[in-house]
């Protein structure tokens, strides 16, 4: 019986390409992982990711099962994810993980806009005005004297919450 990775010796030259014994397990491993990472998620967030059929029944039943049947299905998870491409589930693994991040960046950057209106004033309502052509110039332009009013008068920063509330409430209708 021949090997596997051995050419016939008829067949072309071609670059034999040697993948150790060690080298596949670590691979199958990994697989494995990425299995354990997506049984752990919540069926509604699975519901988006992009799985065949078979391996999507067998994580349902991996999250019902405990101790030595759950490693076992794990295990068979991994050979399932073997015969598929694993770069999909990855990428929406990672992009599930990363929105946490994404949404605090996009929060800071509102603060930051806020801040600005507070500080500047006009100047910076016509950027967000450019940004959000929606948005209610002259409630804008009221709630920014509020607040710097609130800021001299140390009071507590109302108008400076409105306008970061109505900042979110805009960046969220555009997406």
């Amino acid at each position: 019986m021949a090997r596997k990775n051995q050419k016939a010796p008829w067949e072309d030259e071609e670059e034999i390409i040697w993948v150790s014994k060690t080298e596949m397990k670590n691979d199958m491993i990994v697989l494995q992982k990425l299995g354990e990472e997506l049984v752990e998620l919540k069926p509604s967030v699975l519901a988006k990711f992009p799985l065949p059929d078979d391996l999507a029944a067998a994580i349902k039943d991996a999250q019902r099962f405990k101790n030595e049947a759950r490693r076992r299905q794990l295990q068979y998870i991994g050979r399932l994810m073997r015969n598929i491409d694993p770069e999909p589930l990855q990428a929406a693994l990672d992009k599930l993980r990363n929105k946490h991040s994404q949404n605090t960046a996009v929060l800071h950057k509102l603060e930051q806009m806020r801040d600005r209106i507070v500080e500047q004033g006009d100047d910076a309502i016509e950027e967000v005005m450019t940004l959000y052509p929606e948005a209610d110039r002259q409630r804008l332009r009221l709630l920014a004297r509020q607040a710097k009013k609130e800021k001299q008068g140390e009071k507590p920063p109302k108008a400076s919450r409105e306008i970061f509330q109505m900042l979110k409430t805009l960046n969220d209708q555009e997406f």
